[in-house]
């Protein structure tokens, strides 16, 4: 059985944001992957996302935090949003004709738009964003959030703030999660070469 991974290389990564920028412009899909990409969430919790949850209605800007709390473990989690998700979203807001509600889906249904999109269409669009990167194995709508957090932890995120971030119980899940003990261990023996 394999195991969703987390993109590493930097160029497939920045062919993966490419696709629904440039290659197959489509707003909608951009700003599900840039998302997912930049908040570390499950996509449930995306799927779920509102626009009163990213624009602040008053100030008719983008809220500075996300605020949300996470469908599988209940607990509540403030996000900032990075220069990357609010012109992902500014780019998704823009499509609209006339400005969306607040109980509005980010992410509607095509054809039942009171519903967000499924975890299925989701997986497809995801799917189709890797395999025209060169990535046809392991990658998912998990793999937005390993993603996160691998290149987190290669900028020098401390573990422990990942396992905040992740709402882990240990360190040795977070260390599992993102496949650190193979990139250590693959590091140490490319390195060492005697």
């Amino acid at each position: 059985m394999s195991t969703t991974q987390p993109i590493r290389s930097i160029k497939a990564l920045q062919k993966f944001k490419a696709y629904y920028l440039s290659t197959a412009p489509h707003p909608r899909n951009y700003a599900l992957c840039i998302l997912g990409l930049n908040t570390a969430l499950r996509i449930t919790d995306i799927l779920n996302l509102c626009w009163d949850d990213v624009w602040n209605y008053s100030a008719n800007t983008f809220a500075e935090h996300l605020r949300i709390t996470e469908h599988k473990t209940g607990k509540e989690n403030q996000i900032a949003l990075n220069r990357a998700v609010k012109n992902a979203l500014s780019d998704l807001h823009k499509t609209y004709a006339s400005p969306p509600a607040g109980s509005d889906f980010l992410f509607p249904g095509r054809k039942c738009p009171q519903q967000p999109l499924s975890r299925y269409q989701a997986y497809r669009i995801i799917k189709e964003a890797a395999s025209a990167s060169g990535l046809y194995e392991h990658v998912s709508c998990h793999s937005l959030r390993k993603t996160f957090g691998y290149h987190a932890w290669k900028q020098g995120t401390p573990p422990a703030m990942l396992m905040h971030i992740y709402n882990h119980s240990s360190y040795q899940i977070t260390k599992r999660y993102l496949g650190i003990e193979q990139d250590d261990q693959d590091k140490v023996f490319l390195t060492i070469c005697l």
